[in-house]
């Protein structure tokens, strides 16, 4: 009898958790339709309000209430760390003096779900007439907030993710999101790159890496999968099993680099039928693998594998000797902190 209590105990715990996990399934999926949905309303008004801050010789002023003032707080952030100045406003204050930070040089961007927030729409009529351009976050265009803005972008979602519709869940996550591509689309007119951003990130791990030089975080010495030219097939492929890292790397009796073999190397030679018994790794190998200094930064190195599409360069001197390689995942911590000697 005890048995069969427990096991009827276990069944429902199950039973629990699956709703726990369907319900948390079920958020993330309205919450992604709702981002999807904003695509198709990226117009000549989202255009207008990039051109907008572009041109301002001003800051951006943020502003909103309860969650769509945090959600403005995140936009601030992310603009001021990627080249555009921000502060934030918070339209209560704004209402007791601290509007007085707004110039004409400068654009409000207010973030309200509805339109119609009172404490928000109160400071509108101040900002029309110091002359900032005024850009509308809002999931009502016929709102109060959209009628008086230059600009309105629509961050309207079809339902929340709460059950009862009432927690804004998927509204600030459309209205972060559309800032997020609102800074993103600056940091492109900007020609914003890795060396601006390490200004604005000075401190922390993520700026140490951006300041380091691959030297810094380079794999080397006995860590490196390499054999010399002239090795058997075999020989290759024990070393590259050996390290586990997808390739080996071939040198001459001067340590100059020569070619590399990875592991879709050897997946296209079987593909074709190829006969790899008796081969020398120099028959087989891909000459002039694709490089980087030890002296060239990390940001520079994470922008080569972006535009290359590849996560290892093979690191080299002056001289094209072999030095090391550094791996995308090394940079970026293989999901914890990596140390780094910055030089």
């Amino acid at each position: 009898m005890a048995g069969m209590l427990r096991g009827e105990e276990t069944k429902g715990k199950e039973m629990e958790d699956n709703r726990t996990m369907q319900q948390a399934r079920e958020v993330l999926k309205i919450e992604a339709e709702s981002i999807l949905a904003l695509m198709d309303r990226i117009g000549e008004s989202f255009v207008r309000a990039v051109e907008i801050i572009y041109q301002s010789k001003g800051r951006v002023i943020v502003t909103g209430i309860g969650k769509s003032g945090l959600i403005g707080k995140k936009i601030v952030a992310t603009l001021t760390s990627t080249g555009t100045h921000a502060i934030f406003l918070h339209p209560v204050e704004g209402m007791h003096g601290d509007l007085g930070i707004l110039t004409r040089d400068d654009v409000m961007l207010a973030i309200s779900n509805s339109g119609e927030t009172d404490e928000l729409n109160m400071i509108l009529g101040s900002v029309r007439e110091i002359g900032a351009p005024l850009i509308a976050f809002t999931g009502n265009p016929a709102s109060t907030l959209a009628q008086k803005s230059d600009v309105v972008i629509d961050v309207a979602v079809q339902r929340e993710a709460c059950p009862f519709g009432l927690a804004p869940t998927s509204s600030t996550t459309a209205a972060l999101a559309m800032g997020d591509a609102l800074a993103v689309a600056l940091i492109e007119k900007r020609s914003f790159n890795e060396k601006d951003f390490y200004k604005f990130h000075p401190g922390g791990n993520l700026g140490l890496r951006l300041r380091a030089k691959v030297r810094d975080v380079m794999i080397r010495g006995k860590d490196i999968p390499k054999v010399a030219g002239g090795a058997t097939f075999a020989e290759a492929i024990r070393i590259m099993d050996e390290k586990n890292k997808g390739f080996v790397l071939v040198t001459d009796a001067k340590n100059h680099l020569l070619g590399i073999l990875t592991d879709g190397d050897l997946r296209r030679l079987i593909r074709r039928g190829e006969s790899l018994k008796d081969r020398l790794i120099d028959d087989i190998m891909t000459p002039s693998p694709k490089t980087v200094t030890e002296n060239a930064s990390v940001a520079q190195t994470i922008e080569t594998m972006q535009q290359r599409e590849i996560t290892t360069l093979v690191v080299i001197n002056g001289q094209n000797k072999l030095k090391g390689y550094v791996h995308l995942h090394d940079i970026l911590g293989r999901g914890g902190t990596l140390k780094i000697s910055v030089s």
